[in-house]
């Protein structure tokens, strides 16, 4: 059966496979610019390519975004103009060439002329390269649904105003689609009213810019000048004000005709680089991986989880298409199987990584009837042979414990292609369906890494380390601000995690030569991310 649907979508392709046997020395560089430099964002995604054996091209980091800085848009453009005509492919975030990186586009400044200087670049860029394809990824603002001092990601009056900005975006969604009542009017309007003027002239206005710029974007990928668009809708609500733009967006996709093959609009963000790199990957190789998806009992795939507005099938199904997949019905037909953790009422768990209170932290460890059942089912495909990666979307950020620890029991851990539990239930499917589908390129070795540095960070650091430090720092300080901005504390905290991560390893992890040795470190000043750094190996 895997045969036969192969030949009919061999045919669909035979002649980019000709074509392909001609594509030059340039072939497999790809250019690609982040949206920051988180290292999920960065580094982690350029490995995993790195690792299946692709050349991968990305700028100086200190141009791009950070904790302490908001980029350096024009730099990048300069840089982007002198490695552009090395290259096949280049994925590119429009927020980092816009207003300097995923945060600084819900905060800048940035005059209508300016921005309109750098969209311009696109088009300079495909006039001056016409053989690069170009792959963009772009945000709608979020709408967080509460505000937090000292929270680096908004605007200082989001700290106090949040919760306001949210539920009168959410009813105003709500009017506009299904209607209010009395009640929910008047809660609306206070709300507003709620808001100092200049602080809602702001938000709208900054709004109302980037929505335009993403407007000029769809031209662009309408026109052939971008070859492929994604917006993503980062920490999303069902109702609120990004659901209500992403509305508009469809429309206008809608009145200019704009085909998913050019374009797509889907919850999420930072997973968006590694699909539009296995895209790159496969418009160059004229493959397209055949994967198959099964979720565990209970509401499945049917989940509405956390920081979304669809279901996650329908987001998983969004990202096999950006990433150049073909979904098939049966395993045994699959180059690369999914298999996505739920809860089986559908609810997102935030168990782990609550906000610190200074008492003690015990994980979970006790596996329910749906993650013995989900254990189960990973051990008996793993045990056919099939190539298994798992989306862990139990839980909000981070692993689901009682899972980690039947795999590690049953010694399936390394037997996977690809795991990803590390923040939103989106960021993890599409993180695990690019890894997964670039695994058959990879070394058994490179595949190992890159599910060490998964571990460490989505089980060892998300699941336990970070909540444990974050208490820590309440217990030794007394002040919970610590765990989103860690300041003078940064050294204490990266002093704790790195013990804590030491000891969970030597417990939990094989002991691996490529693991003596690392470090952890917290690059964004604050408990929310960490970077995992493995020491060089000798050339």
């Amino acid at each position: 059966m895997k045969k036969g649907l192969r030949k009919v979508v061999s045919l669909v392709i035979l002649w980019g496979v000709i074509l392909s046997m001609n594509v030059g020395a340039a072939a497999g560089k790809i250019l690609f610019i982040p949206h920051d430099d988180r290292p999920i964002s960065y580094h982690q995604t350029v490995d995993v390519l790195r690792q299946a054996g692709y050349e991968m091209v990305v700028p100086p980091q200190e141009l791009l975004s950070n904790a302490t800085n908001m980029g350096h848009p024009d730099e990048l453009w300069q840089w982007l103009r002198e490695n552009a005509p090395a290259a096949d492919s280049a994925v590119i975030a429009s927020d980092s060439m816009l207003y300097g990186g995923l945060i600084p586009s819900r905060k800048h400044e940035i005059p209508e002329e300016k921005l309109a200087e750098r969209l311009d670049g696109f088009v300079q860029l495909h006039q001056a390269n016409p053989q690069l394809h170009i792959y963009v990824f772009d945000s709608l603002m979020r709408t967080p649904d509460w505000g937090q001092e000292g929270n680096i990601e908004e605007p200082d009056y989001y700290a106090k105003y949040g919760a306001d900005f949210f539920h009168y975006s959410r009813l105003l969604d709500k009017e506009e689609t299904e209607g209010l009542s009395k009640q929910e009017k008047k809660m609306m309007m206070e709300r507003k009213k709620a808001i100092p003027a200049e602080y809602m002239q702001d938000w709208a206005a900054r709004r109302a810019k980037n929505l335009a710029a993403t407007k000029k974007l769809m031209d662009y990928a309408r026109d052939g000048i971008i070859d492929y668009l994604i917006l993503g809708r980062d920490d999303n609500a069902p109702l609120c004000q990004t659901h209500r733009e992403n509305r508009e967006i469809l429309a206008y996709a809608a009145e200019n005709k704009l085909p998913h093959t050019k374009f797509l609009s889907m919850p999420g963000i930072d997973e968006f680089n590694v699909l539009l790199l296995n895209r790159a990957v496969n418009d160059m190789t004229y493959e397209m991986p055949f994967v198959y998806v099964a979720y565990n009992e209970g509401k499945g795939g049917d989940t509405v989880p956390a920081f979304s507005d669809e279901k996650i099938s329908a987001s998983v199904d969004a990202a096999l298409a950006i990433a150049g997949g073909l979904k098939v019905p049966a395993p045994a037909r699959a180059d690369f199987v999914l298999l996505v953790n739920t809860e089986k009422n559908g609810e997102t768990i935030g168990l782990h990584n609550r906000f610190p209170d200074g008492k003690d932290f015990r994980p979970q460890l006790l596996p329910d009837k749906s993650t013995r059942h989900f254990a189960s089912l990973v051990e008996d495909y793993v045990a056919k042979g099939y190539p298994v990666g798992i989306a862990d979307i139990k839980y909000s950020n981070g692993a689901d414990n009682a899972l980690l620890e039947q795999l590690r029991q049953k010694g399936l851990l390394f037997k996977l292609k690809a795991y990803s539990g590390w923040n939103t239930a989106t960021n993890s499917t599409g993180f695990a369906i690019g890894t997964g589908m670039l695994a058959p390129k990879m070394t058994e070795d490179g595949k190992n890494k890159l599910l060490a540095v998964r571990y460490l960070d989505d089980w060892a650091y998300q699941a336990n380390v970070r909540t444990d430090v974050g208490n820590e720092l309440v217990k030794q300080f007394g002040n919970p601000s610590y765990y989103i901005k860690l300041q003078d504390k940064l050294s204490f905290a990266e002093q704790q995690n790195n013990e804590r991560m030491q000891a969970f390893a030597d417990r939990n992890l094989p002991h691996f030569d490529f693991l003596k040795g690392f470090k952890v470190k917290n690059p964004w000043l604050r408990m929310f991310e960490c970077d995992i750094v493995l020491p060089k190996t000798p050339q």
